[in-house]
């Protein structure tokens, strides 16, 4: 028997709609407390369809906790029971973030079919590269075939063109049998327009606040309990059902909660809660502009308690000085002294004057929070896909300066992450593609694409067309790079940073003190003390000879052949790194 349960305060009547194999059946729900209405169907079961009709009007809805839309997100529900699933994980006891090297991917473009089962495939080549954990974008129910998935509609439901429901429990399940964590991209700061019926069952939204979407998620008016708890739910079912290790939350910056308790305290409360009833680690990691350490400042310190937060700065610093970008964002970032200042403390903006935004941002993170809750990164959907051509640092950068960036992430004190296909360099570009169905909503996007990028000088056939499946098929990784020249070696060289990170306990300590810098921003050298451990950057063109304060004794990595390494200094290679060892500091006896 099934009991079936919605939250429709404002409906007069609700009827269920039942696929049979006689037919269909309707069966009228019973008003319940607080707007719920609810009927029992002993003859409903695992893969049976459904539909909810309102107010006798004949239109059929999706049930808004749907777990299962085979036919898409405008088409009926299909009653899951997660107990039919035979899992295999019962050993696993979960993974920190501490420490862990995490590896963006969508599922979609990450190998050519597009689905869980054959990313599965993928998984011993992420194992042997080391990563501890994937972060897998969005994979809830959207419109169309393809996308990015932050249109999503369906926050309970599997996209089925992936592999639904079942495909996603055999991903997690074959990547914990390979030691690797699941993290899963939520997004709760607003719902596509192509299949949202939230607003058509209550007051799912409110005009009290206006966001780049349209009016608010309803955090804090009236009916905003169910709502809360709708979404609470939503991120539960990802751990629990699905047995993910952790979720990460999009853009909470546009969050508008004026509650005495914030959405994101009960989202890292109910995280944590479940993770000790499973007796494992549960985290959950934001993203959030804002430079604001209350997001993982402990609750009894005023904070939410969120476990991490992603670190835009960090990756500004890098890119900047990397790639010598200046505009938008980049504006102050590139100068050695900033990098310098991103790796030892993780937030630029720390109450500073952004000339960017042109007034101050941010504040100081507390000089005890451990480094490892920002979690950074060269490279990144947002990063990539949202440049005009989707084109990656890869096709943009030296191979030298990618070694240097791969090096500089990878030894950070921060949680690096990987974008799919960053490790061996990948050409395939990463562009922002939509399946909309609705024709206006695709014609809206993709002018609205081309007129965002008009501004910076682009024309209109140079920005590619996201309802274009060309722009999707060019997205695709192009799994035969890794074994051609230059890919491979490239490849090799992540291997080996994130096993030093591994090996040297240096790398993993989270401790702001453990890390120190010193640069010469006219020769264009930068020196990251971690420990006994210090990583040796030439960003200059030209061989120059690095000064050390230390005595190397043993060089575990460096980009090319040919460095040189005595007391006090390194010779190295233009566009280069070395990775040393040091003799420990010999203190006098007393």
């Amino acid at each position: 028997m099934s009991t079936f349960r919605l939250w429709a305060p404002s409906a007069k009547t609700v009827s269920l709609v039942l696929a049979q194999d006689s037919g269909d059946t309707t069966h009228e729900l019973s008003a319940g407390r607080g707007g719920w209405w609810w009927v029992n169907v002993p003859s409903a079961r695992h893969g049976t369809d459904y539909a909810y009709v309102l107010d006798g009007n004949g239109h059929e809805l999706p049930d808004p906790r749907s777990a299962w839309q085979p036919h898409g997100v405008h088409g009926r529900s299909r009653l899951v029971e997660h107990s039919t699933f035979t899992w295999t994980d019962a050993s696993w006891r979960g993974i920190a973030l501490a420490g862990s090297v995490l590896y963006e991917l969508h599922i979609g473009t990450f190998t050519p079919e597009g689905t869980f089962d054959a990313a599965i495939e993928k998984l011993p080549h992420l194992a042997e590269l080391g990563i501890d954990a994937v972060e897998l974008l969005p994979v809830n129910a959207f419109p169309g075939r393809h996308g990015w998935g932050y249109d999503g509609v369906g926050l309970f439901a599997v996209h089925e063109p992936y592999g639904g429901p079942d495909g996603l429990k055999r991903f997690v399940d074959a990547a914990h049998a390979h030691g690797i964590g699941v993290i899963m991209d939520v997004v709760y700061n607003h719902l596509g327009p192509d299949g949202n019926y939230l607003n058509r069952f209550g007051p799912y939204f409110t005009d009290r606040y206006i966001t780049p979407w349209g009016p608010a998620v309803n955090l804090d008016a009236p009916g905003s309990d169910e709502v809360r708890a709708f979404i609470l739910g939503s991120a539960l079912s990802w751990l629990r059902e699905y047995h993910c290790d952790g979720l990460r939350l999009d853009a909470v910056h546009a969050f508008q909660d004026s509650r005495a308790l914030h959405l994101l305290e009960e989202i890292a409360e109910s995280v944590h809660r479940l993770g000790a009833q499973q007796r494992r680690p549960l985290f959950a990691v934001a993203e959030s502009d804002l430079n604001d350490p209350r997001l993982v400042v402990a609750p009894e310190a005023g904070g939410y308690g969120l476990d991490g937060q992603w670190c835009d700065d960090a990756h500004h610093a890098l890119w900047a000085t990397l790639s010598g970008e200046r505009q938008g964002y980049y504006i102050d970032f590139g100068s050695l002294a900033t990098l310098a200042h991103a790796l030892t403390r993780g937030f630029v903006h720390e109450g500073g004057y952004s000339t960017f935004r042109a007034r101050s941002h941010g504040r100081p993170m507390p000089a005890t929070t451990p480094a490892y809750r920002f979690v950074t990164f060269l490279q990144n959907h947002d990063q990539i896909g949202n440049r005009a051509l989707g084109d990656r640092s890869s096709t943009q950068l030296s191979d030298g300066l990618l070694r240097i960036g791969a090096a500089l992430l990878l030894t950070s004190a921060l949680t690096p992450m990987l974008f799919m296909g960053e490790e061996w360099g990948a050409h395939t570009p990463w562009q922002y593609f939509t399946d909309h169905t609705d024709p206006d909503l695709g014609d809206a996007v993709r002018n609205g694409r081309r007129a965002e990028f008009a501004a910076h000088g682009w024309g209109p056939e140079q920005v590619p067309d996201p309802q274009d499946p060309a722009t999707f098929e060019r997205s695709r990784l192009d799994w035969s790079e890794p074994t051609r020249p230059g890919h491979g070696s490239l490849l090799d060289w992540h291997r080996r940073l994130i096993g030093l990170r591994r090996r040297l306990p240096a790398l993993t300590d989270p401790a702001w003190s453990s890390v120190a810098c010193t640069f010469d921003e006219q020769a264009r050298w930068l020196v990251v003390r971690r420990g006994d451990v210090a990583i040796v950057v030439n960003f200059a063109d030209e061989r120059q000879a690095v000064p050390l304060d230390g005595v190397p004794f043993d060089a575990p990595a460096a980009s090319t052949p040919g460095f040189t390494y005595m007391p006090g200094r390194v010779e190295l290679d233009g566009e280069s790194v070395v990775i040393t060892r040091l003799l420990p500091t010999e203190h006098p006896a007393g």
